[in-house]
């Protein structure tokens, strides 16, 4: 990359801004390394671990990644034989050591439940270091002390014993009475490493000993008593012991790591990475920033961008580039922003390239450009010779030059510094060139003709800084679409020129300016129009759109309601295909009794087999027609999520109106709720009612707990009628259910004996909000008390009557006779009961009885 076009942009002040949040030193160095990359690869690979950083701190999680001074170095030691590490050298490892477990140990517990899948790949990298952890801190604490090892204590013992043995001795002299009169001070000096005592110079020979030395004044000399001496030899020659054996122990630990090189060359970038990503996720939630996506062949966007160094005082930007436009012209006032535009675009551009989280808004979408050459500034040198002209071209030259379609060329008032005329010239021929190269290039000027040039040139685009007439001062928002007028005569009145100079000045222009500002004024105009035409447009298409979407709802609640009534009609089918095969079974066995033919039995139970199929023909129908409605309904509301989301805020309350299948399940729910909670009050006093428990199969059998309906009542299979279809017994109350509607409940199931009537429970018509019962074919009073099962057949007969059903049947069982005497008496007095007959023995006998009603 251009290193000083780079400089210009203040790439390199942020980007040790960056490396400042850094916890190793290696870290930091290698960040500040760091330039913009040129491969997308790379790029992303960054920032998705800087992501997935932000997805670990924004859990609450601490910096797992612990500070380490350099190791890298001392690999070179390691590795020299005979060389030893120091105290210190030897805490550096250990500090590294101690950081690859707290990131091992931190991902690895995390990085399933936060999805840090790039982070636990690089985890996965790291070597095992733990035989080298056992060897450096067998020598060393966590704080980088020798440990008391066994050949170390008994040195330091020895030391601490003649350390205590010269204070004995120095202490002797200093509480001797006799000594009182030699002695400068009563507390021994260090002189030389050894403990001395500070004698009058006159009366030296009173203690005899070693003089060390003589103060400045020559009336104290610093003796050591002979006592003393011996113990300080010993002890000089016990410490030089200890350090010895100190300086083996780490040869030897030194020695010992050699075969942990490659660990530690092999974890030593992954440590790197790991910190120069955390510090760039860590700047970036400081700054509040967002990671920007890779624009691939769509055109450069940047949402509400700014420039770091700006701080809370930045005014966020946008910038768009269309397709097929690469050129973009700013004009405006001065002070207005257009440098600082320039270089952010340029500034952002580079850190997304450096896998950097960008001061931007979500949605930002930045291409990968292979270089970056600007022309910012004066460059105006006196050694060189270069006039401010000269230095302007001889960028330009450079980056014309250097022009390709993924380079990123800033030119900051291009043209200016010569003739308005040539400088110009000059201007639009440059651009001329960079646009057949197909460069990303960024201009600001001031000249108008500039303005026409990106305003005629369809690979061109104006953009201006918008200025406040009100109070003559810029705004520093950067608007789309159209240039801008440069208010050099506003703003220079506002800067304390004179008037009468600002007015002469706005006389002398009056006739010779080409009518520049009322174009653009114009363009201002039209703008607000399109914008407003625009807005309009929006709108009606999204009426437009809710209309549609509420055409289709309707069309397909329409359509649920007609698959809801076939759905009635089938089950009455259904019905009615039960009663019909338990009258043909009961004719055949009547048949039975009597004369009959093979050939008779064959045609009947032909009839039979083409009842069922012809009505699991139509069930298949039915299903699929109810399949196809669920996919197109799972389709709009798919297509409804998808759309963009337009609040219309509305006064009108609305009510949620249940379809037939929905109002089906709720009443079924409700029905099955009532007869759970009487079922189980009669379970009390029945003898019947003895519960059995066992555990069930997890899968749909007989005896598996299920839970149906809205409110998710549970049940207990009782049989497979037919393929995708139960029998479901709740409380004390059974129904026929499909499989689809039903769910598995894990767990141990309870059965008991059926304890009330089966009780059909439909939903009524949509003009009312009720439900009703329907009769059964086969009314089982089995386990019931007397008056329990009169009642239930008193009410079977009144729904027999309201529904014009003539023929059902009654199990009441054998048992001791009272539940079978207490319903022949009842039918017997019944006014509607036509007839009773008990069923033939294959069929019950005496335990069932067929009534038949008039």
């Amino acid at each position: 990359m251009n290193t000083k076009t780079l400089q210009e942009i203040d790439y390199f002040r942020i980007r040790e801004e960056i490396a400042g949040y850094c916890v190793s030193s290696e870290g930091r160095d290698k960040l500040l390394a760091r330039e913009p990359l040129r491969k997308s690869e790379e790029i992303e690979k960054l920032k998705n671990l800087s992501r997935e950083w932000s997805v670990y701190f924004s859990a609450g999680r601490a910096n797992p990644v612990k500070a380490w001074e350099p190791v890298y170095p001392l690999l070179s030691i390691i590795k020299a034989r005979g060389a030893s590490l120091t105290l210190e050298q030897v805490h550096f490892l250990g500090q590294f050591i101690t950081s690859i477990n707290s990131v091992k140990k931190a991902i690895q517990l995390h990085a399933q439940e936060l999805s840090l899948k790039l982070l636990a790949e690089q985890i996965a990298a790291l070597p095992d270091v733990s035989d080298m952890e056992k060897k450096v801190f067998r020598i060393i604490t966590p704080d980088g002390e020798m440990r008391e090892l066994p050949e170390i204590i008994a040195i330091r013992k020895q030391i601490a014993s003649l350390n205590a043995k010269i204070r004995t001795v120095m202490q002797g002299f200093i509480s001797d009475q006799r000594l009182s009169d030699v002695l400068q001070s009563n507390v021994p000096v260090l002189r030389n490493g050894r403990q001395v005592l500070a004698v009058k110079a006159s009366l030296q020979n009173r203690i005899p000993g070693i003089v060390h030395e003589v103060s400045q004044t020559a009336q104290t000399v610093y003796v050591e008593p002979e006592e003393a001496v011996l113990c300080s030899n010993e002890l000089i020659q016990k410490e030089f012991e200890l350090q010895a054996v100190i300086k083996k122990i780490l040869t030897e630990l030194t020695e010992s790591l050699q075969p942990s090189i490659p660990a530690i060359k092999q974890a030593f970038p992954v440590m790197c990475l790991f910190d120069m990503t955390q510090a760039a996720e860590r700047w970036g939630q400081s700054r509040e920033c967002t990671y920007a996506l890779d624009a691939g062949k769509e055109p450069p966007l940047l949402l509400k961008a700014r420039h770091p160094l700006l701080g809370e005082k930045a005014v966020p930007i946008d910038i768009r580039f269309m397709e097929g436009k690469r050129v973009l012209i700013i004009t405006g006032p001065n002070t207005g922003g257009k440098t600082v535009s320039l270089k952010t675009f340029a500034l952002l551009s580079m850190l997304n390239q450096s896998g950097f989280p960008i001061p931007a808004g979500e949605g930002t979408r930045l291409p990968v450009f292979s270089n970056v050459f600007a022309d910012i500034g004066d460059d105006q040198s006196l050694d060189q010779s270069l006039s401010t002209f000269s230095g302007h071209m001889k960028n330009i030259a450079q980056a014309v030059n250097s022009a390709k379609a993924d380079t990123l060329i800033l030119l900051d008032e291009l043209g200016s510094g010569t003739d308005p005329q040539e400088g110009t010239a000059i201007s639009m021929a440059v651009l001329d060139e960079l646009i057949k190269k197909q460069s990303f290039v960024l201009v600001t000027t001031h000249q108008g003709i500039l303005k026409n040039y990106g305003y005629t040139n369809p690979c061109c685009i104006n953009a201006s800084v918008e200025f406040n007439q009100d109070t003559l001062s810029p705004s520093y928002h950067l608007v789309m679409g159209v240039p801008g007028e440069s208010h050099a005569l506003d703003i220079a009145q506002k800067s304390g020129l004179p008037a009468q100079i600002c007015k002469a000045a706005r006389t002398y222009i009056a006739t010779e300016q080409a009518d520049v500002s009322a174009l653009i004024r114009g363009l201002n105009r039209k703008h607000v129009e399109l914008n407003k035409i625009q807005k309009e447009a929006e709108a009606r298409a999204t009426e437009a759109q809710q209309k549609y979407d509420k055409l289709r709802e309707r069309e397909l609640e329409l359509r649920r309601r007609e698959s809801d009534l076939k759905k009635g009609k089938q089950q009455e089918l259904n019905d009615f295909l039960i009663h019909s095969r338990r009258q043909l079974e009961n004719l055949v066995r009547t048949l039975k009794e009597g004369e009959i033919t093979r050939e008779k039995t064959l045609s009947v139970k032909q009839y039979i087999a083409e009842l069922t199929e012809d009505t699991m023909r139509l069930d298949a129908k039915v299903e699929a027609e109810e399949e196809k409605l669920a996919r197109d309904e799972q389709k709009f509301a798919e297509e409804k999520a998808k759309a963009p989301k337009h609040s219309t805020p509305s006064s009108k309350k609305t009510k949620k109106k249940l379809s037939n299948a929905e109002a089906l399940k709720y009443a079924t729910s409700l029905a099955v709720e009532t007869g759970s909670a009487a079922g189980a009050e009669n379970s009390k006093n029945t003898p019947a009612a003895r519960l059995v428990e066992r555990t069930h199969p997890f899968t749909f059998a007989p005896g598996a707990r299920v839970k149906a309906g809205i409110s998710a009542s549970e049940g207990i299979l009782i049989e497979q009628t037919k393929k995708g279809v139960w029998q479901v017994q709740f409380g004390s109350v059974k129904m026929q259910m499909k499989e689809k509607d039903l769910r598995l409940v894990q767990g141990a199931a309870e059965t008991a004996a059926p304890l009330k009537a089966d009780v059909s429970i439909e939903l009524a018509d949509d003009a009312s909000n009720g439900i009703y019962e329907r009769p059964v074919f086969e009314l089982r009073l089995l386990g019931m008390r007397a008056e329990d099962a009169i009642r239930a057949l008193e009410r079977q007969i009144d729904l027999c009557v309201l529904h014009n059903f003539p023929h059902f049947s009654v199990i009441h069982g054998k048992g001791d006779g009272v539940l079978m005497q207490a319903v022949s008496d009842y039918l017997s007095h019944s006014p509607v009961v036509a007839e009773f007959t008990k069923a033939p023995a294959e069929d019950g006998g005496a335990g069932k009885t067929y009534v038949t009603l008039k």
